[in-house]
């Protein structure tokens, strides 16, 4: 077994025990006892504690969006409903771990955890936008990012308190919050054009000079 299926291995069985017991070495120390590993197997698993158990969880929830990703035909979708559906895809793989997830937004809540949440959040937005077909490497790059990045983080809130059936009401949060980011670079367009038709400072300055 290969270091990165043994992460894996010790993070699944981890997480039963995060819903009782928090983000905790306690949590870390049963999953990896769980997995059939000696107690010294979470040092060399995780070297950096919590956190590291935290990103990789992260990650290892980017490959699994992924991999279900590749049974949507995601590529026939408009721009619009394949991030919706990167967005959904993930949450609805966090499903059966969502007490797990609520103790993990709490554990990276910590203001000195904030970097973490940053990067972890990032990440998975970027894989998202590569899911979608993006493939930008310029200013669109980070604009992308940016605006996905609270859509996911306020989305993924939305749905650990929501209580409707099948999350209905997270789905209906997703659209309004898509639709409000997909309005910024209209306002943009307009904002630059309604500029370009503005005279020249020079043009103006050159008017009145005439006029004297």
């Amino acid at each position: 077994m290969s270091h990165d299926e043994a992460r894996d291995k010790i993070l699944v069985a981890m997480l039963s025990h995060v819903t009782f017991d928090g983000w905790s070495r306690r949590s870390l120390a049963a999953g990896v006892a769980d997995a059939g590993y000696s107690p010294d197997m979470a040092l060399r698993a995780f070297p950096g504690g919590l956190r590291d158990v935290a990103e990789h969880f992260a990650s290892y929830m980017d490959q699994q969006m992924l991999t279900e990703l590749t049974h949507h035909k995601i590529d026939k979708m408009k721009i619009r409903e394949r991030i919706a559906t990167c967005v959904k895809v993930r949450l609805q793989l966090f499903t059966p771990y969502r007490e797990a997830v609520r103790r993990l937004v709490s554990f990276l809540a910590i203001p000195s955890n904030a970097p973490l949440a940053t990067r972890c959040a990032w990440r998975t937005c970027s894989v998202m936008w590569y899911a979608a077909g993006d493939t930008s490497a310029d200013f669109n790059y980070y604009t992308k990012r940016g605006l996905l990045t609270p859509v996911y983080t306020t989305t993924l809130l939305y749905w650990l308190n929501d209580d409707s059936e099948n999350f209905e009401n997270t789905w209906g949060f997703l659209d309004r919050r898509i639709a409000d980011v997909l309005k910024i670079p209209m306002y943009k367009a307009k904002l630059q054009e309604a500029v370009s038709k503005l005279p020249s400072p020079f043009k103006l300055v050159r008017a009145a000079c005439a006029r004297v």
